[in-house]
């Protein structure tokens, strides 16, 4: 696959970046480098390879999956003006 100048311009324009006649010319010539380099990783044998999250083989951390109430209500009702048995008190808005 190779980059022309229109298509440079195609993706400057979709990008909303301004580039001028001498810089899509330049920048051809970079693409093109780019994806001759990309072209190159397809050639890499990579049957038997395992799929990495990481450089280093490693598992992941995982936590038991179980729902709690954080343990924090006498901390998050502590500032709160009136509270009775951790619930917030609040005026009587409604008649």
């Amino acid at each position: 696959m190779s980059v022309d100048i229109a298509t440079v311009k195609r993706v400057a324009r979709l990008a909303r970046i301004a580039v001028s006649e001498d810089d899509a010319e330049r920048m051809t010539g970079e693409l093109n480098t780019i994806l001759g380099f990309v072209e190159q990783l397809n050639e890499v044998d990579v049957t038997g390879v395992e799929p990495m999250t990481s450089v280093i083989p490693m598992a992941m951390k995982k936590r038991q999956d179980a729902v709690t109430d954080g343990n924090k209500a006498d901390d998050i009702v502590a500032n709160a003006p009136a509270t009775d048995e951790n619930f917030f008190l609040v005026p009587k808005v409604v008649e």
